[in-house]
């Protein structure tokens, strides 16, 4: 089985990245010899540089498959966009395994905002926002058509709230930024999320999900809980800025959701996030 990332670029907002994050795409790798996946997918990054860019990373078992992956983003998002970080290694896959990851890796797929698409040898998950919901349905629906039986789609995509935009909008894909391995938020963190308030007054009739990610530095453990403390410090900021909190919930990622390369110092930093979904 393959293990293979994408994070195809849509036309949604990047919560607190600094590029617009694309959907997803996620092909675990599996255990040799067997359909099954193995534990965690492979994480997947939204590229360096500039907005809108499209990451591939994980590892495949030869340069074939490999090609052909990036050929078909390339195909439906623009070379210019595509980052390959895929790997060749000594992993196996399901029978005709790339041609069906091919077809996953339809246009449909710039439907989705927010979005994850995990491929775990005949498991798939596809996670994100769509506009309405016919589009949550019909997406899933085509995908289904593309593969045989034993293949099982799981449907996480939702409906986006009208309200999000207001928030995204005040947040400007700008990062808040924290002190170096703690939750007490920068002062210009500060700034930016006094900024956000009036909009966050205005969804008052929706709960809000803030939360934390991390860089890859460090123990996945120790990140997952500083990411859920950088949560809570935003919302205690917020609190204090007249927001109530009973209507703010908090979860931290870590680094299981990078929207950047965490080979570099600027991927990195991107990655330390804070991100706020509005509930439908």
């Amino acid at each position: 089985m393959k293990r293979m990332k994408a994070l195809p670029s849509l036309p949604v907002r990047a919560l607190l990245a600094a590029a617009l994050l694309p959907l997803a795409c996620a092909a675990q790798q599996a255990a040799p010899g067997n359909g099954a996946a193995n534990s965690a997918p492979a994480h997947i990054t939204s590229a360096t540089a500039a907005p809108n860019q499209v990451v591939v990373s994980g590892t495949v078992p030869d340069e074939a498959t490999r090609a052909q992956v990036l050929t078909r983003l390339r195909e439906v998002y623009g070379a210019d966009r595509v980052v390959d970080q895929i790997s060749v290694g000594a992993v196996v896959a399901p029978p005709n395994w790339s041609n069906y990851v091919q077809k996953m890796l339809s246009p449909d797929l710039k439907q989705v905002t927010r979005g994850q698409l995990s491929i775990q040898g005949n498991s798939i998950d596809i996670k994100g926002e769509v506009a309405n919901e016919a589009q949550r349905q019909q997406i899933a629906s085509n995908m289904a058509t593309h593969l045989n039986p034993t293949y099982n789609i799981r449907n996480a995509l939702r409906v986006a709230a009208s309200e999000q935009n207001l928030v995204d909008d005040a947040l400007a894909n700008r990062i808040i930024e924290f002190e170096a391995g703690s939750s007490v938020i920068k002062p210009e963190g500060q700034r930016i999320l006094d900024e956000m308030v009036p909009a966050l007054k205005k969804v008052a009739a929706r709960k809000i999900e803030i939360i934390g990610h991390t860089d890859a530095l460090g123990a996945r453990d120790a990140n997952i809980a500083l990411s859920l403390a950088r949560a809570d410090s935003v919302r205690e900021y917020l609190r204090g800025k007249g927001i109530d909190s009973a209507r703010i919930g908090i979860s931290g990622a870590g680094p299981d959701r990078p929207v950047a390369s965490n080979q570099s110092a600027d991927g990195r930093a991107r990655n330390r996030r804070i991100e706020f979904r509005v509930s439908q």
